[in-house]
């Protein structure tokens, strides 16, 4: 049993928001309490992502295209492009980071990115309370890494915090600043901060290969998937493989 113990609030197939014509299941859990750090660092080791305060896992019918995948920051090193992304980054970029803070400018700034990545597939734009529930509300540790230029906020990552890892909740930017490559450099950020406070690893989710918006995850070598219950290193030349 999960320590703490868990309710299920919802468990039910529903469209696959990753891969055309497939059918995926996310049953959603509730911790009874917040979640410690050791807590936390048990379920991402198991594959659990979270969203807003709860917790899920894929458990797909016929499909096994996600692939948790992980950072060890004591082997990864950066490519060439990420490197000048990160240079370019430090010249220009000023990080905040600080607890979750839910505010009309962050909400601003989220529905210009979905709509500016075409992310929104006709959806209402997200109103305050709705960006509380999903981007301001954690069942554990978590912060924000804030993103601006000359003042100006233009990019948020949510992370939370366990015992030996971060993980990568989501991040969203101002497209007008898409030629920073800043998803780029606030992974790099979160690799830097993992270093600083003596973390192991950090998360990024799900990989799925046949997804572009999450198959550039590959791009960060050495990583490790989890596949089949094992955590499986992938170094560059495995990575390139046809």
């Amino acid at each position: 049993m999960a320590s703490p113990p868990e309710l299920v609030v919802h468990d039910a197939p529903s469209p696959c928001p990753y891969l055309p014509d497939a059918l995926s299941r996310l049953p959603l859990r509730l911790p009874i309490r917040r979640l410690r750090r050791s807590e936390l660092g048990n379920r991402l080791a198991a594959g659990d992502r979270r969203q807003g305060l709860m917790l899920y896992r894929t458990a797909c019918p016929s499909c096994a295209a996600c692939e948790p995948i992980r950072i060890d920051v004591e082997t990864f090193r950066p490519g060439r492009t990420q490197r000048r992304v990160e240079r370019r980054g430090d010249e220009l970029v000023e990080l905040e980071i600080g607890p979750l803070e839910p505010t009309l400018e962050k909400v601003d700034l989220y529905n210009k990115h979905k709509r500016g990545r075409g992310l929104s597939s006709g959806e209402r734009s997200i109103d305050f309370d709705g960006y509380t529930a999903f981007l301001g509300e954690s069942c554990c540790e978590s912060i924000e890494l804030r993103y601006r230029v000359a003042g100006r906020l233009v990019g948020v990552a949510v992370v939370d915090r366990a015992d030996d890892a971060l993980s990568a909740v989501y991040f969203y930017f101002d497209p007008d600043y898409e030629e920073l490559s800043p998803g780029v450099y606030s992974v790099l950020k979160q690799v830097q901060l993992c270093r600083r406070w003596g973390l192991r690893y950090l998360y990024l989710g799900l990989y799925i290969a046949d997804c572009p918006s999450m198959a550039y995850k590959r791009r960060y070598l050495p990583h490790e998937r989890l596949l089949e219950g094992h955590w499986v290193t992938f170094d560059r030349d495995e990575a390139e493989r046809p």
